[in-house]
Formats: structure tokens, C-alpha cells, sequence
């Protein structure tokens, strides 16, 4: 299977779910992005790097990291390589010597140390094509909500607003309005009730 080149675009706080974040990875030279919903220390955990901040002591992906190091194990790529369930399934390539070997890992977890070790992030085609979403921006921009834009819809009003009332062509047009406004959790919901209905 094709490998495809991914890289972190953005790091989103849940608008609608308390404690759980979305890291967002976008296809390198393409429009798709790849939203995944992380806990609140990965969450953390992914930022520290990205920001290349300091602690004054090492944190877990940190301390795997100087512990990598000191014995000469190289981390060469992270592979998301199985979705089931809506559970993503992630693989550390690792080196040692001569020897190359698959690592198990959570994908926030790889995530944490791809940042840190700067190693490329792959995933397959069959995973961005059934839990992607596509941007619709021709320039490959990013996205951002306009100043003075007014919330999503008067479907966001309230609580949980019922995506199965929604036909297809809302849904959709829902989809694009929560991605302006880069609540990535919101649109990982959307995204699943939209592929629900086209695999029926």
C-alpha cells in the first residue's frame, strides 16, 4: 500500500466535549486532513513539543525519548496503519544497528514522539479516504473563522443539535462551517454520520 505523507496542521480544544482535544494531521501537498481525537495530557504532551518548550524535568515522551538515545535506537517514521471502530492503530519504525523493528504504539503517543524526534508521520490512502476530510479550499490554505462571523448555525444552539434530522446536502454544508470555525471534534461526528448514510 501507498504510503502517504502527513503533518500536524493543528492542535484544537473541543468546543463541545469537555477534557477532549482533536490533533489535526493534513495531507503533505493536498487538501485532506486527518482529525483525531486525543486526551487532554497527549494533548499536552504534543504541545510541549510543538512549541519547543522546556520543562525543568523530562516528561514521559521526553524521557523515552533520552532513553531511545542512549542505546541507539532511532525512531525513522510513524505509520497510522489500521482504523477499526474509529479506533486509530499507529506503528513506531525503529532502528538499532542492523536491526529494523515495529513498535505497537497509541497514535498520540507516536504523535508525542515524531514531534520530538522531527521523524515523518505516514498513513494509507484507505485510512484518509474513509475517516479524512476533504478541504475545500483550492489554495491549500488553512482555514479561519472571519472576524464578526456568526456561530455555526442554529443548529449548534443548544445542546447537542441531531445530526440525523440533517439530510445530506445540510450535513455537508454543516461540515465546511464547523471546520471554519476548527471545532475538529464536531466535525469528526459529522464526518461519521455522513459516512454512515453512504454506506448504506
Amino acid at each position: 500500500m501507498r504510503k502517504i505523507e502527513l503533518e500536524i496542521v493543528a492542535l484544537s480544544h473541543s468546543i463541545t466535549q469537555t477534557h477532549s482535544y482533536a490533533v489535526v494531521l493534513g495531507e503533505v501537498n493536498g487538501l485532506r486532513r486527518l482529525p483525531i481525537v486525543i486526551g487532554g495530557f497527549e494533548a499536552q504532551a504534543i504541545a510541549v513539543a510543538l512549541e519547543k518548550m522546556q520543562p525543568s524535568r523530562p516528561l514521559t515522551h521526553d524521557l523515552m525519548k533520552n532513553f531511545m538515545n542512549a542505546f541507539n535506537v532511532e525512531l525513522h517514521e510513524v505509520i497510522i496503519s489500521n482504523l477499526q471502530e474509529g479506533i486509530f492503530y499507529s506503528k513506531l519504525i525503529c532502528s538499532n544497528n542492523d536491526d529494523t523493528i515495529e513498535i505497537d504504539s497509541r497514535t498520540s503517543d507516536a504523535l508525542a514522539l515524531a514531534v520530538r524526534f522531527g521523524c515523518p508521520i505516514y498513513t494509507y490512502e484507505n485510512i484518509l479516504n474513509s475517516a479524512g476530510i476533504l478541504l475545500d479550499d483550492p489554495a491549500g490554505k488553512k482555514t479561519t473563522k472571519a472576524s464578526g462571523t456568526p456561530s455555526i448555525s442554529e443548529h449548534e444552539k443548544g445542546a447537542e443539535d441531531d445530526l440525523k434530522a440533517l439530510n445530506l446536502e445540510e450535513l455537508n454544508t454543516l461540515l465546511q462551517e464547523v471546520l471554519e470555525q476548527e471545532d475538529y471534534i464536531r466535525a469528526i461526528a459529522i464526518r461519521d454520520e455522513i459516512n454512515s448514510r453512504k454506506s448504506k
